[in-house]
């Protein structure tokens, strides 16, 4: 029985164009002189924005917290041209799945202040909207470990793995899932990599948007309730 969906943020939930990482791209590409390459650049897609930057500029002299502080600085001024909205479906998925029962939490590889201000624009609140909110800064590992969503299981009251969705856009929401022992782990196309990248990595579902999440979390609590315990 599914009790607790876990679901990314930017390309999951909420529609942001990409700006996050355009603005890590640019801010890493301006510190090291070059643009970055797309396929260096999506190796950290999914990961807290911190260990990305840092990550993105490893093996040389500079100083990742003023690229850091470039990369929210161009990632505020995106959103203030073109403020994140829900994507198509989410909002309506999220009310079914809470109105089953099942407790929402967003994770992400945002700091808080981030998060809450893409919250503040759509309008969600903790405890109405969703149920908990959980970004990099309450872990000391963003994805691919399990924190995340280990901590939205303490946030919601959750006791196992067993009874936990997780849904993200990028290969490291797949293997957080995988690391966290999630019972659902479903990859959305609706964000930064599509079905031949997310489909490379263990998953059990492959799902067009979170909007199809409700139905195969119905699917499989009515396989729990149904299924004949072993001996």
């Amino acid at each position: 029985m599914i009790r607790l969906a876990a679901l990314d943020m930017a390309g999951t939930t909420v529609d942001e164009g990409g700006a996050v990482y355009r603005a890590l791209a640019d801010a890493a590409g301006a510190a090291l002189g070059h643009p970055i390459a797309p396929d260096v650049l999506s190796r950290w897609m999914g990961m807290g924005k911190r260990e990305a930057v840092a990550g993105l500029l490893a093996g040389t002299p500079i100083d990742p917290e003023p690229v850091f502080a470039d990369f929210g600085a161009r990632l505020a001024a995106a959103y203030d041209a073109t403020p994140p909205t829900a994507l198509a479906g989410v909002e309506d998925a999220i009310a079914a799945l809470r109105a089953s029962g099942v407790r929402v939490a967003l994770t992400t590889g945002f700091g808080r202040d981030v998060a809450e201000g893409i919250l503040d624009r759509l309008g969600w609140t903790v405890g109405e909207t969703v149920d908990a909110l959980v970004t990099v800064d309450d872990v000391s590992a963003g994805r691919p470990a399990p924190y995340l969503i280990f901590r939205a299981m303490e946030a919601t009251g959750v006791l196992t793995p067993a009874e936990v969705a997780v849904a993200g856009d990028t290969v490291n929401d797949l293997r957080a899932g995988r690391n966290a022992g999630a019972a659902i782990v479903a990859g959305v196309l609706s964000g930064s990599q599509d079905a031949v990248t997310l489909g490379r990595e263990p998953h059990t579902h492959l799902l067009a948007s979170v909007a199809d999440l409700p139905d195969v979390v119905s699917a499989s609590s009515r396989t729990a309730a149904t299924a004949s315990p072993r001996a």
